[in-house]
């Protein structure tokens, strides 16, 4: 008789069962391999385009229940890190696995802000670029490029040298990204103040003029460091898959977390509060939105900032960005979109079109009008996202790294293609029928 913790198979193939174990709610994929149809066969695999339903790894930094609008980090709940904690203390809890006390905090940032500075010859590579190339391609161009500077990080099996990559990642991916915005500008490089907090500190390079010393708008600094929480990481997404895929080949972490950025800097994951804010454009005003319903409903139109693979939900981090939003107009004057915004998000939780598919706003809708409401261009959001989620995909890359039971990832295939042909010479080779 089976047990209760296995899965009983029958592959009507053959007419055999067999007994799969279960454990913490999944079936190793490798157990199907011994379901098979005689001794030549390969072995049962799992087909699952997109990663739907396949766990790659365990994990302890990130837990999502999107059935009932949970996201923790390390068992602490979103809403708590953002009262209480800075960005930096939520990067330790990720990458450390827990939170810093006092003198742990003080080490932590201190350590983070002595590498805040970039070698002179990533300016000169910045220079390169055309003035209209995009932050986020520079940015990622940049990244791989430390791996060139730092040798060292290829020894990432030595704690103290994987800390020290940790510490040059945090402290140099803000330096990086105002970096490459003042090149678009073409603005002179601002370089870092470490007497600034981490958040300050991004504000000034990209927003410093003439002053001899620039101090940031205290609410907006604090709204920014809270919007870096929301966005620090997120489970296995694109971008984290990315990080870990890569750095499952022992690759250095710079080189891995370039890897990352190309991931993000996709709009169906970094770019998508840029497609919402253009979505509340088009809409151009609060009686433009019962059109819009109707076009999204008639799939002649797509309702951004919407729905979300992992949420079926309220995304708990939409509450907290909304009030955030609040505070960041207090001192910027209200965004005219956010009343569009307000009233697109209103009828859409009270329409059963969009209830029955469970779309509910998610962080996207309303970070990129608190991004453009602060000073910053349309193409420096998915740089903006980047900067925290920094914190994430070294948390993730390190688990992996760490995780005996991990190698070098190498996924199967569905092959559909043609077999056992025979190359015909070039000379006797005639074109494809046209019918």
């Amino acid at each position: 008789m089976a047990t209760r913790n296995t899965l009983s198979v029958t592959d009507n193939r053959t007419g055999q069962t067999y007994e799969i174990p279960i454990e913490d709610g999944a079936v190793r994929a490798t157990e199907l391999r011994q379901i098979r149809t005689d001794e030549e066969d390969f072995g049962l695999k799992s087909y699952d385009p997109g990663l739907l339903n396949t766990a790659p790894c365990s994990s302890k930094i990130t837990f999502i229940d999107g059935d009932r609008g949970i996201l923790e980090h390390r068992g602490y709940p979103i809403d708590q890190l953002a009262e209480h904690c800075s960005f930096l203390e939520v990067a330790h809890l990720l990458i450390r696995g827990e939170l810093p006390d006092r003198a742990e905090l003080d080490e932590w940032v201190h350590q983070i802000k002595v590498h805040t500075l970039i070698h002179e010859n990533i300016k000169k590579l910045i220079d390169a670029f055309r003035y209209d190339a995009h932050p986020m391609g520079m940015l990622t161009s940049t990244v791989a490029a430390l791996s060139t500077f730092y040798p060292d990080a290829k020894n990432i099996h030595a704690a103290q040298v994987r800390e020290l990559q940790i510490y040059r990642l945090l402290g140099k991916m803000p330096t990086l990204a105002a970096f490459a915005y003042r090149h678009a500008l073409g603005f002179p490089y601002i370089y870092p103040d470490n007497e600034l907090g981490y958040t300050g500190n991004l504000l000034a390079m990209i927003f410093r003029m003439t002053e001899k010393k620039w101090k940031p708008v205290p609410a907006l600094e604090q709204a920014l460091d809270k919007i870096f929480i929301l966005h620090a990481d997120h489970e296995q997404n694109c971008s984290a898959n990315a990080m870990r895929c890569v750095g499952s080949s022992h690759v250095d972490p710079f080189s891995a977390t370039a890897a990352a950025c190309a991931a993000l800097y996709g709009p169906l994951h970094g770019g998508a509060n840029e497609a919402a804010l253009q979505m509340l454009r088009e809409i151009g005003s609060k009686a433009g939105i019962p059109q819009f319903i109707k076009r999204v409903q008639a799939g002649e139109s797509r309702l951004m900032g919407f729905g979300h693979r992992v949420y079926k939900s309220y995304d708990p981090r939409v509450k907290i960005i909304k009030g955030l939003a609040d505070t960041v107009f207090e001192v910027t004057g209200r965004n005219e979109l956010i009343d569009i915004a307000l009233e697109l998000e209103r009828i859409a939780l009270d329409d059963d079109y969009f209830i029955s598919r469970r779309l509910y706003p998610n962080i996207d809708f309303y970070s990129g009008l608190i991004y453009q409401s602060m000073g910053f261009p349309v193409s420096m959001f998915p740089v903006l996202f980047a900067i925290p989620r920094t914190a994430g995909w070294l948390a993730q890359w390190q688990e992996g790294l760490l995780d005996p039971e991990q190698k070098i990832a190498r996924p199967r295939q569905i092959y559909r293609g043609k077999r056992a042909r025979d190359v015909t010479p070039i000379d006797k080779r005639q074109a494809p029928s046209s019918g």
